[in-house]
């Protein structure tokens, strides 16, 4: 398959690279300010914004929404079973790259923001990699690769922020509760169309409520998982280390390792559980009020702490322990993932995991509607679009209660790889601005 071969050889080889070499490079560019700035960064987070608009925090788990979704429990298994037990390893390291790309691109973006007619935030991708690019004097190629990136954001919307959405949590209700995918898919579809004609601010009410609760109720479950099980958590570390470096199928050099299922599998889907470096974030962030582009940056490191660092880690130690004994699932991953708590904490663990997957996933679905919505709000200013992409969104959430089938996936990392191959470069070519305002919040004694 053509998307297959594109996304393995191409876009295979270039996101894990960007990643990691983009995330390196602002890590040195900006001094590793949050590692030598914790309290200030602490501090950050807890600091409280007067104003009447968006807080930081409400943004943060509209963000949150969008990555805390079937990347943390169907993402971690797909990387495990493909990829290895390395491909963990790989998550971890373009988790620790993505923190600051995060940053840098939420920075960024709140720097290009607009304001609408209502005074609420607009600051997705598209306007910072078209500014980027008219002020070299490039306009028309600003306006080529904003377009460009704004498509592929709704593909990606589609794909992975509906159809791939739903057709988790239809998975996990029917083979837990057997309720019939298509009562599920039109429960979904009909919420969702309720929740997303209510505007960014109205989504951001919503997750500020659902993310606190279902991120601390699945840590505790799996916590309880690996202390049953704290006997094989050692292995487990000792797999994920011992496969990082496997090369498969023999291969050697720089290729093998570019190549290689484990980083492939494991920065693809690290990238798809916390989105950094690929411009989404910056859309659910801009709604805030937050003044300052670093502070609200700050809540982007945070982010990707929370998602990659502490939940798919989590997941995939859990996954690992009981591997197996849910092996035989196979490419049925959300299963996988299920099986897995169950295997430890028996008929309960089900239940939960699977209400779990019905919050994440939902969650991420309403997320996602506003990435598409503002990618769409950018390309056309013409009223019957908005209504026309909700509808067609919805729609797709239905669709997904039915299929989910491996070209979806494979045209979701087509979409949020050239998203990456976009935007990263765009960073790195914006380094001045960010560092400015990285200085400027976090101050000029290391510059």
């Amino acid at each position: 398959m053509m998307l297959e071969q594109i996304n393995r050889y191409v876009l295979g080889a270039a996101v894990p690279f960007l990643l990691i070499a983009g995330g390196l490079f602002f890590c040195f560019k900006l001094r590793f300010f949050f590692l030598m700035h914790p309290i200030k960064l602490i501090k950050a987070l807890w600091g409280r914004q007067t104003g009447g608009g968006t807080s930081s925090f409400r943004a943060l788990t509209l963000a949150l929404a969008g990555t805390l979704g079937v990347g943390n429990i169907v993402g971690v298994s797909a990387a495990i079973f493909m990829g290895g037990f390395g491909a963990v390893f790989w998550m971890w390291v373009s988790a620790l790259c993505a923190m600051v790309l995060k940053y840098a691109e939420i920075v960024l973006a709140m720097r290009h923001r607009r304001y609408g007619k209502d005074g609420k935030g607009h600051g997705a991708a598209m306007y910072y990699i078209k500014e980027c690019f008219s002020s070299r004097g490039m306009k028309r190629l600003g306006v080529f690769l904003a377009g460009i990136f704004a498509l592929f954001c709704i593909l990606n919307s589609i794909t992975m922020g509906s159809v791939i959405q739903a057709n988790a949590v239809v998975g996990a209700l029917d083979g837990v509760f057997s309720i019939s995918p298509a009562i599920t898919g039109a429960v979904l579809a009909s919420i969702a169309f309720f929740l997303v004609r209510k505007g960014g601010e109205g989504m951001a009410r919503f997750t500020e409520k659902l993310v606190p609760v279902m991120t601390l109720g699945y840590v505790v479950l799996s916590l309880a998982v690996l202390v049953l099980r704290a006997d094989a958590v050692g292995e487990a570390f000792v797999l994920i280390f011992k496969d990082a470096f496997s090369f498969k199928a023999g291969a050697f050099g720089i290729g093998g390792f570019l190549f290689s299922k484990a980083l492939r599998f494991g920065t693809m889907r690290g990238l798809v559980s916390n989105e950094a470096g690929c411009g989404t974030a910056p859309a659910a962030h801009a709604v805030s009020d937050c003044k300052e582009p670093a502070r609200q940056g700050v809540f982007g490191i945070f982010e990707v702490f929370v998602d990659t660092i502490l939940l798919c880690t989590l997941t995939a130690l859990v996954v690992i322990v009981s591997y197996g004994e849910v092996a035989h699932f196979g490419e049925n991953f959300i299963m996988m993932t299920i099986g897995a708590y169950e295997a430890v904490l028996g008929s309960f663990a089900s239940y939960f995991m699977s209400i779990a997957v019905l919050c994440f996933g939902f969650a991420t679905i309403v997320c996602w509607a506003h990435y598409g919505i503002e990618s769409v709000d950018y390309l056309t200013k013409k009223r019957f679009a908005k209504p026309l992409f909700i509808a067609l969104y919805c729609l797709s959430v239905f669709a997904g209660a039915f299929a989910a089938s491996e070209w979806i996936w494979q045209s979701a990392d087509l979409a949020i790889g050239i998203m990456t191959v976009i935007n990263v470069p765009v960073l790195v070519l914006s380094r001045a601005e960010i560092k400015d305002e990285t200085y400027r919040f976090f101050g000029k004694n290391d510059k």
